[in-house]
């Protein structure tokens, strides 16, 4: 599966974590962001497509 951006943000915090900290409202951050980015995504893809395609797309490309 492909990587997002914000997902791999997340995974750069995860590193992070352990040397310097990271605070739980960061991953609350964290999953507004991948809620955002996903919506983001399945617009493009209903607006480029003109159909209603764009979670089928998001589902099958990004989740794992």
């Amino acid at each position: 599966m492909k990587q997002t951006a914000v997902e791999w943000l997340e995974q750069e915090f995860i590193k992070l974590e352990s040397t310097i900290g990271i605070h739980g409202v960061m991953y609350e951050l964290l999953d507004q962001a991948k809620e955002m980015e996903k919506q983001q995504i399945i617009d493009a893809v209903e607006w480029n497509y003109k159909s209603n395609m764009g979670e089928v797309y998001y589902k099958s490309t990004f989740k794992k």
